[in-house]
């Protein structure tokens, strides 16, 4: 409940192709938090994690950069990230205005 759209990311992969990935918050929730069907998936165990513990996983490096927009509360983001291999070689990062 309460959630909103904070980015909208794209992958640039000279190995994987491209992806895009939408990023939102939610300031409150109800129901059941992380059913047992939820718990495994192919990138790894789905776990919460304390946000201030979120550093000191091992993340990707374009994972540490939205992460960290999405703390500084910017309003909506579209951060392009471009990978050759395992390294990241190129970061684009655009705040576009919406108008009501």
């Amino acid at each position: 409940t309460s959630y909103r759209l904070r980015g909208c990311i794209t992958f640039i992969s000279d190995e994987w192709g491209t992806e895009y990935m939408f990023l939102y918050t939610a300031a409150a929730y109800d129901g059941e938090l992380c059913p047992d069907e939820m718990q495994n998936c192919e990138e790894g165990e789905l776990t919460w994690v304390p946000k201030a513990e979120i550093e000191n996983l091992n993340l990707w490096e374009g994972d540490k950069i939205f992460f960290r927009l999405l703390e500084t509360e910017e309003r909506f983001f579209s951060l392009k990230l471009r990978y050759q291999g395992e390294k990241l070689v190129e970061t684009k990062c655009d705040f576009p205005v919406f108008y009501a």
